[in-house]
């Protein structure tokens, strides 16, 4: 296939596992993806999430960069509400000034978390409102043109790290038409909005000095195996683990006092919670579960899935690629341990031949 792929790498800890392990894992992920063609890797910030392992997105992003020579590497992406813009040109300045090239910068203006850890990062629901205003400022700081006489990011000023606004709504996708910026839309878990907002942004987009023409990432979830039945118990457990933790959820909701979490997505760019996880419900718990009306929302989310043999995971993506109008794919590997998400990687790129498309 001639669209380019890329990864989103959540650095998933395993049950029994610990962070260092997923990071050696995402390294080991990265250095192949490399070898086979893939476009670029990005980390996505999360907190308090025991199963995701990428809340420091640039250290990991430093990390998995000193362990690779060419693939590109970045945040898809930093939940610029819950940091000073200023902190993040300096860090994604100093990764860009290590690493020349390689270095991109993708931005979300959800929490990245739930409402206690949001309050716990000291961050306001209403950090979210100056999102623009955040991303304008960030901007400056990264072309050497602050928006603040005298304060410049050092290092970053003048690096130029190109900027990609996430998103799960048309807001999103309005704000990145109107910067003229890339757009990545997250229909790996919110598929809802996709074809109204590439519209939107599409119609809508203004040329800039980083990007002269609209340009479309666009998420999809894959499990690729050599025989399609592995395929798909793969990405059955994988929906199993999603089910235990919006189980998880409400159970930690109730015993805090609070209403049940929403079954939708929370803000542009961010799933919310949905990677905490029940390790007490079986199986056959969570097969009932998810044919209940009740975990609807997590076939919804699953909308999007290129599962099976590499030749109908491959015909998948080209078909969706084109409903998507997407310039770029964002694979997002669910297989349940890293042996199998590494083998859905490889296959993946054989059966596309990104080497050669490359």
């Amino acid at each position: 296939m001639t669209t380019p792929l890329s990864i989103l790498d959540l650095a998933p800890v395993r049950p029994g596992e610990s962070p260092a392990t997923a990071f050696s894992a995402s390294v080991e992920l990265a250095r192949r993806a490399e070898e086979l063609g893939y476009r670029r890797i990005w980390y996505a910030e999360h907190h308090n999430m025991a199963t995701i392992a990428s809340s420091a997105t640039s250290v990991l992003i430093a990390h998995v960069a000193a362990h690779t020579t060419s693939i590109r590497l970045g945040a898809g992406g930093v939940m610029l509400p819950n940091h000073a813009p200023l902190t993040i040109a300096e860090q994604f300045g100093t990764l860009e000034s290590l690493h020349p090239g390689r270095i991109d910068l993708g931005l979300g203006r959800a929490p990245g978390t739930d409402e206690v850890t949001l309050r716990a990062l000291r961050r306001s629901p209403a950090s979210a409102d100056r999102f623009p205003e955040d991303v304008l400022e960030l901007q400056g700081y990264l072309t050497g043109r602050s928006l603040l006489p005298g304060v410049d990011a050092m290092p970053g000023k003048g690096t130029n790290v190109p900027l990609y606004i996430l998103g799960s709504s048309t807001f999103g996708a309005q704000l990145a038409a109107a910067l003229g910026l890339p757009y990545a839309f997250a229909s790996h878990f919110a598929p809802g909005d996709l074809d109204e907002a590439v519209a939107a942004y599409r119609s809508r987009f203004r040329p800039s000095a980083q990007l002269d023409h609209p340009y479309v990432i666009a998420g999809v979830n894959v499990v690729v195996a050599e025989d399609g039945e592995d395929a798909a118990r793969q990405f059955l457990a994988a929906k199993r683990n999603r089910v235990r933790s919006l189980l998880a959820r409400h159970r930690i909701a109730e015993r805090d006092g609070r209403d049940p979490p929403r079954s939708e997505h929370r803000g542009d760019g961010h799933p919310g919670d949905e990677h905490r996880g029940d390790e007490s419900m079986s199986d056959d718990e969570a097969d009932r579960l998810l044919s209940s009306p009740a975990a609807r929302h997590v076939e919804q989310m699953a909308t999007y899935s290129a599962v099976g043999t590499p030749p109908e995971a491959a015909a998948y993506l080209r078909d969706f690629a084109a409903h998507a109008q997407a310039d770029e794919l964002m694979v997002v590997h669910q297989s349940p341990t890293a042996a199998e998400r590494l083998r859905s990687v490889e296959l993946l790129a054989e059966q596309a031949e990104l080497a050669a498309a490359g």
